[in-house]
């Protein structure tokens, strides 16, 4: 035995021969190589022509070190960029199989899970506790493939016309110029806001008590769009889903959180599992009919379509399904976390998207993103993976990383050795049937049951203390938009939902907002709060020009 050989005794161990065993693995249980697996006796070490010349080019090693460490990094995403993970289970301890045919919603049924929790205007390092929605992600691995559960921590957003989505979260960076956020300049974030009124039950939520949940253990989740549920028959109802804490909510204020850490949410969560104190929510749905969604917007003017719309609880009653439960760590934060990819498309039999326009251009959009930021084969990462008990197989081929490349089979349809195929369990065209129309150009307008849902958060939930600093929290931001106009018009966008609000806004700037938005030309959406309707932006009306929130409706014979 060499004295080197003294000083670095190496274990003879079996190659990690799959994933699972390689993230299981000790470093006392591994040789220290370069990427194509020659054993380097010291990591330090470098090749140079004489002890005081210049670097060898033919020192793989090093090239190979410094080159990998050049690319470490993947694109951030472009929302969400901060976040935190965890492993768990599902259980359908209620089951929805009386709705759904879907197998995770069969009584008894379980299945792996992986949650991802984030805020969603951020930067990768940005604090965990900022005044901010959180994104909710669920991936169940199910035996009919992966259903990604893509929600947030509130059952409405900003905006519910999709082309709107990247105007408005430019307005959540940096400024272009100046690179400062909202916590020095919140003009952007104002300027959107009071020319797009349809926002203000968000801002209610965010500016309100729930806007700094305690980490993200302490929350719920919310799917937000309206989905169907299928049976095997073809039949289907909307539903709504919901994400409930079993920990209950908790929440901190601004003065609270600013003394935390920056990775409170990360570290909290982390912890709590490695205690054994494992997190858990239990599923719950809201279902309608077809007929109870058309008689929803005659009788109430709210459409289940619109993603700043809620379905009353009273109307339609929250009903359990299952429990989701957090007791795995990620071994290792960037291909568990990072790399894990969510996207609103993936959906299993029993499970469909409805008309929403946000939610449908999310099914692109998120795919996207993520072939983008990971790449084309993000989905044979094993965190992205499905676990299906059958082999799977398609004619995606190639791109880069391609590891599962599906060997000699034919990249095509072919008769000479042909793929098997499995029907569909209903008719999809009974499920997504009765859209025939000629195309319409379309953008939602705004008008007065828009408010309905923010008033009755502000007098039914706000108690008086809830108010006070929800004034104070607005009028804090507020005062750092450099443009009054701004605020005048997003003060009349408050006084729609109550005049007590807008009073103690204008107390506390020192000036007055507008009236009201009667009358307003707004640049982001049609003003139909009264008969005579305003077009977005000073356009022509015209045949073009559609005013109709696109809620569903009966069919006129």
């Amino acid at each position: 035995m060499s004295s080197n050989e003294k000083k670095c005794p190496v274990v003879n161990t079996e190659m990690a021969r799959n994933y699972e065993e390689d993230r299981q693995s000790k470093s006392t249980e591994t040789v220290y190589t370069t990427s194509n697996g020659c054993p380097v006796p010291h990591p330090y070490a470098t090749q140079r022509a004489g002890v005081n010349g210049p670097l060898l080019l033919q020192d793989f090693h090093l090239i190979d070190l410094l080159s990998h460490f050049d690319r470490e990094r993947i694109p951030e995403r472009v929302v969400h960029a901060k976040g935190s993970a965890a492993h768990g289970f599902w259980e359908a301890s209620e089951g929805l199989e009386d709705l759904c045919m879907a197998d995770m919603f069969k009584k008894g049924t379980k299945c792996p899970i992986t949650i991802r929790f984030s805020t969603v205007g951020g930067e990768s390092g940005s604090p965990d506790l900022q005044r901010d929605p959180r994104g909710f992600a669920i991936k169940f691995k199910t035996q009919e493939g992966n259903w990604d559960f893509v929600g947030n921590n509130t059952p409405v957003f900003f905006l519910r016309d999709p082309a709107k989505f990247p105007h408005f979260i430019h307005t959540q960076k940096r400024h272009p110029a100046t690179h400062l956020s909202g916590g020095d300049d919140s003009t952007m974030f104002w300027d959107y806001l009071s020319q797009n009124p349809e926002a203000v039950h968000q801002v209610m939520i965010l500016m309100g008590d729930r806007g700094i949940p305690d980490g993200w253990r302490f929350m719920h989740g919310y799917y937000g769009h309206t989905l169907k549920v299928v049976k095997k028959n073809g039949e289907w109802v909307y539903a709504q889903f919901h994400i409930i804490s079993n920990q209950g909510t908790k929440t901190f204020t601004a003065e609270e959180a600013a003394k935390l850490s920056p990775d409170y949410g990360q570290k909290d969560l982390y912890e709590a599992i490695e205690r054994g104190e494992y997190p858990s929510w239990t599923m719950k749905v809201q279902t309608m009919t077809a007929s109870e969604a058309e008689d929803l917007w005659e009788k109430q003017r709210i459409n289940v379509f619109d993603l700043t719309h809620v379905w009353p609880q009273k109307q339609f009653p929250l009903r359990s399904v299952g429990t989701l439960t957090l007791n795995e760590n990620p071994k290792n934060y960037f291909a568990e976390v990072e790399q894990s990819a969510f996207n609103p498309a993936h959906m299993i039999p029993g499970i469909e998207p409805s008309a929403d326009p946000v939610l449908q251009s999310r099914l692109f959009s998120y795919p996207d993103a993520h072939r983008h930021r990971i790449g084309a084969n993000y989905q044979q990462l094993p965190v992205n993976a499905p676990i299906c008990p059958f082999r799977m197989a398609n004619f995606q081929r190639d791109g880069q990383m391609a590891f599962f490349n599906q060997g000699e089979r034919p990249a095509y349809l072919s008769s000479i050795d042909p793929v098997q195929f499995k029907d569909r369990p209903y008719d999809l065209n009974k499920v997504h049937g009765k859209f025939v129309g000629e195309a319409v150009s379309f953008l939602s307008e705004i008008r007065p049951e828009d408010f309905n849902a923010p008033r009755k958060l502000w007098e039914n939930v706000f108690n008086k203390e809830s108010k006070q600093r929800f004034i104070k929290t607005v009028s804090g931001h507020m005062k750092n938009c450099k443009e009054q106009e701004i605020l005048k018009r997003q003060i009349a966008i408050f006084r729609e939902v109550s005049p007590e609000i807008a009073e103690g806004l204008e107390k506390e700037l020192g000036f007055k907002g507008y009236k009201t938005i009667k009358g307003m030309n707004f640049n982001g959406t049609h003003n139909g709060m009264t008969e005579k309707k305003i077009a977005a932006n000073g356009m022509t009306i015209s045949e073009e020009v559609v005013f109709n929130n696109g809620a569903p409706r009966r069919t006129k014979l």
